[in-house]
């Protein structure tokens, strides 16, 4: 029997729209006949809902009794009985009730895919098993009904349905989901307009994911080798050379013109490393790439046009970038080049790109070959066992009764010369097949004791042993140094590409860069040196010096040098690479007691000069040539560290200065109005009453009286904010945490606003937060009050408190013109007010004060938008340490 076909309606979040177009896909296969039957479909009390599954035969449900109460379930079994060609299933991560014929819902369906029922269900992105983790940091509420990928992922079918965030809130606030009584719950908790962006993009990525699958596994099947441009993937062939950056760099501009286009740069190494790419350009151009948002791939192949395109064509690439042949005229006599060859055979689905650069028929030069430095005790090993050997080899088998046969001696020879090239390289094995051969020849060969050869076989045989040794020396000792080498450059590399990534990131100080250098090369100390002009003397920008170790038998201090640099083969010997020391590990900015710190260039045992003004000194050793292109490299990111530290303080000042002159003037106009405007209706009324012309009568004095005493509140309002405001400025606000319930604090900030103007819901079964109670009445009458002032009349403002994992939010909803997204953040800054508002209303200080007071404490205030207008304040604050977190409400645990 075949396997019926499971189709999934993928969802962000509830209330999308996913059991409606389950239905509406059942209302259109039973008008084309199709025997279809509802298996499982929840309206949640949804009218809308309700109203689609009329017309559709439904499986009666089964009814189970747990824990005293009735439940009802899916029957399987009368579904099989049935033996429709369609059933729909709702909810397929639901956990079915103990007594049931399958754990869970997806098992039902299994059962019924198995028996050859095709099934279509419905599942949200939260319920994803792999995802779990992802969705509980995001929303707080971590899922108990889950799914596993493969699952969803076998299916047939599966179609996204999409639903904006701020569509599906307003659907929520229309009571379209779910019950009145819980919308400003859901609202307040899983439906915020963060949580449904962050599911939202969850749903669009795993859906396009599973699409790229459905697309490679289809191209699979069908052997299909050309590339189907479903969207735009741009290939950047790299060589290594200094043309790589302009290549990204026109690829990335090619991929913003287009949406969604991606960018992958790729470096074709051969396998025998033989290559002329500079790491250190390498690094650069893998941190460009990333950076530009592409990704950088290595890839080994014989052949590099070959490979090119076999990773263009595996990635399903629509485009290839390649710059312009760097290769002098005469050297096309060795054939038409990379870029030619992949022109010719790309094929029509491969669009190729020539970019001319800078580079070209500059010629691409070749690595140059250094010597491995294989260290005094290996190279010693080598002549021992090159010299020593042999003859130690000749007397054993003097020695021995039965000699093996000159057969048997060649190879004995030969293999001593290819340990001796092992070990100490190309000379001593060299004399090792010379002195074997000579060995062979007066030991071995009849006549013995002489150099004359008897038999012209012999002859042959001792020229061949000698052409053999010196072959087989040679290949090995070339295998050691390119495995030196590679070795090297891969330190090198791996340096770079550390240094390059921390300092972009703006991670490494100065002091701890310079700390690195040390640390790298074994050096005692480490300066950076800069002088104003070629006249005036040098100063030390920062330096870094080795801490003398305790002191010796002898009284002296033994200086330790650290670092993967510490020998003298450079940092090509680190086995750890550019994490041989801890990151963050503190440096030394002054020289430690008895360390040479150099005040000069000329002082010091090397210098790196970084342009007219800037050096790099080093005292500790003589560095050789190899590793100054490693020095370089630390030298010019060590002068660009300099001015990112000085441009940083700079703009610090800059800031504070702007932000100085910019409060003091809002200030000023502050006080010139906003503070003389009180002053002035209170200096009225005192001058009225004092008037000895005029007979108030008793209303006339209590209406003026008032006027005073409101002026001086409005006074001592604004007073207070500016004093709050300037505690703030100066970092003296020093909260007093403790436990508290917020039905203490809450009620107690709303005696300055009017009666019936606030709604209150602050459940009694809160956890308690750790807060200062001064500081949060004080944030939370600012915000009211703000709230209040914009919210139209017989439109109450709404305070409302909900508990969302380790955290608790406040939040203060009104229905007045609301904030666009673009001045939310403006709101909070101080003497900021938004909107046409008149003078008088205040300084602009409340939610400034109250963002203050809400971060002192270790919470935040943020600002959203109402669903159906206005906007929320959001006050968030910690639960007290040793409570356990609130159980969230029903919506945030709904299954669909």
């Amino acid at each position: 029997m075949a396997r019926g076909k499971l189709r999934i309606y993928l969802g962000a979040a509830p209330g999308v729209g996913k059991t409606w177009a389950m239905l509406s896909e059942g209302h259109r296969r039973v008008e084309r006949g199709t025997d279809l039957v509802v298996g499982f479909v929840e309206d949640h009390g949804r009218p809308r809902t309700e109203v689609m599954l009329h017309g559709l035969e439904a499986v009666p449900r089964r009814e189970l009794t747990y824990r005293d109460a009735t439940f009802t379930e899916m029957d399987v079994d009368a579904v099989l009985a049935r033996r429709p060609a369609v059933a729909l299933v709702d909810e397929l991560a639901h956990t079915n009730v103990p007594g049931s014929r399958n754990a869970k819902r997806w098992q039902d369906v299994e059962e019924l895919l198995r028996a050859g029922i095709d099934v279509v269900s419905a599942v949200n992105i939260q319920h994803l098993e792999s995802l779990g983790d992802v969705v509980e940091s995001i929303t707080g509420v971590r899922q108990r009904e889950t799914v596993p990928d493969e699952v969803v992922r076998r299916a047939d079918q599966i179609e996204l349905v999409d639903m904006s965030p701020q569509a599906l809130r307003r659907r929520m606030a229309h009571g379209n989901i779910y019950a009145p009584d819980k919308v400003n719950a859901a609202l307040s908790n899983y439906f915020r307009p963060g949580n449904l962006t962050a599911l939202r993009e969850l749903a669009l990525l795993w859906t396009a994911d599973r699409v790229d699958e459905y697309l490679q596994q289809y191209r699979s099947e069908h052997r299909i080798r050309s590339t189907w441009q479903a969207r735009e993937r741009i290939v950047v062939g790299l060589t290594g050379g200094p043309e790589g950056r302009t290549l990204i760099r026109r690829a990335s501009r090619m991929a913003a013109k287009g949406s969604g286009s991606e960018v992958l740069a790729v470096y074709i190494a051969r396998s025998d490393g033989l290559t002329s790419a500079s790491p250190k350009e390498l690094a650069v151009q893998r941190t460009l790439v990333e950076d530009l948002g592409g990704t950088f791939h290595h890839v080994i192949g014989e052949d590099v046009p070959s490979a090119l395109l076999e990773f263009a064509r595996g990635v399903n690439a629509t485009q290839i970038v390649l710059g312009s042949s760097r290769r002098k005229t005469w050297q096309y006599v060795f054939g038409p080049g990379v870029g030619a060859t992949v022109a010719r055979e790309s094929g029509p689905d491969l669009d190729v790109h020539i970019v001319t650069h800078s580079e070209v028929a500059k010629g691409r030069g070749l690595p140059l070959a250094r010597g491995a430095r294989l260290g005094r005790s290996r190279i010693l090993a080598g002549w021992l066992t090159g010299v020593g050997g042999p003859a130690l080899l000749t007397l054993l088998l003097t020695a021995l009764h039965d000699s093996p046969g000159l057969a048997n001696d060649v190879l004995l020879f030969l293999f001593l010369t290819v340990l001796a090239a092992l070990l100490g390289g190309l000379l001593p094995a060299l004399a090792s097949a010379a002195v074997g051969s000579m060995l062979l020849n007066f030991y071995f060969t009849p006549p013995k004791h002489t150099l004359t050869v008897q038999d012209p076989k012999n002859l042959v045989a001792i020229v061949i042993f000698f052409a053999v040794a010196v072959a087989v020396a040679s290949v090995v000792d070339l295998a050691a140094r390119r495995t030196h080498q590679a070795a090297r450059l891969r330190a090198e590399s791996e340096i770079l590409s550390y240094l390059a990534g921390s300092v972009l990131r703006g991670e490494t100080s100065l002091e701890a860069l310079l700390e690195r250098v040390r640390e790298t090369f074994g050096m005692e100390s480490v300066a950076l040196l800069e002088r104003e002009s070629d006249t005036a003397p040098w100063t030390c920008a920062g330096s870094a010096a080795a801490t003398p170790a305790a002191p010796t038998a002898d009284g002296e201090p033994a200086t330790t040098r650290e670092g993967p640099a510490a020998s003298r083969e450079g940092p090509a010997t680190s086995s750890e690479g550019p994490a041989a020391s801890p990151e963050g590990a503190p440096a030394a900015s002054a020289a430690a007691p008895g360390a040479r710190v150099p005040l000069r260039p000329e002082d010091a045992d090397v210098d790196m000069p970084v342009g007219d003004h800037l050096a790099l000194a080093l005292n500790g050793r003589v560095l050789p040539a190899e590793d100054r292109r490693v020095l370089a490299a630390f030298a010019a990111q060590a002068a660009v560290v300099l001015d990112r530290q000085r441009l940083m303080g700079e703009a610090e000042q800059a800031r504070e200065l702007a932000e100085g002159n910019r409060i003091r003037t809002a200030l000023l106009a502050a006080v010139s109005h906003d503070l003389r405007t009180p002053l002035a209706g209170i200096k009225a009324a005192v001058t009225s009453l004092r008037s000895d012309d005029v007979a108030w009568s008793d209303e006339d004095e209590a209406e003026l009286l008032a006027g005073i005493e409101d002026g001086a509140d409005r006074l001592d309002h604004l007073v207070g904010n500016l004093l709050d405001m300037s505690r703030l400025q100066t970092g003296t606000v020093t909260p007093l945490i403790r436990e508290i319930d917020l039905d203490e604090v809450v009620p107690m900030a709303l005696g300055g606003v009017p009666e019936g103007s606030v709604t209150l819901d602050v459940p009694e079964e809160l956890p308690m937060v750790a807060v200062d109670p001064g500081l949060l009445e004080r944030s939370v009458a600012n915000i009211v009050e703000n709230a209040v002032k914009y919210s139209p009349p017989g439109q109450p403002v709404l305070v409302a408190a909900s508990a969302l994992g380790t955290r608790v939010e406040v939040r203060v909803a009104d229905r007045g013109p609301g904030v666009p997204d673009s001045a939310k953040d403006r709101i909070f800054e101080p003497f900021q007010r938004y909107g046409d508002v008149p003078r008088g209303a205040g300084v602009g200080l409340g939610l400034a004060v109250a963002r203050g007071f809400a971060e002192a404490m270790g919470g935040t205030l943020t600002a959203e938008d109402t669903p159906g207008g206005g906007m929320t304040m959001v006050l968030t604050l910690s639960t007290a340490a040793g409570r356990p977190p609130a159980a969230p409400d029903l919506p945030a645990q709904v299954t669909s």
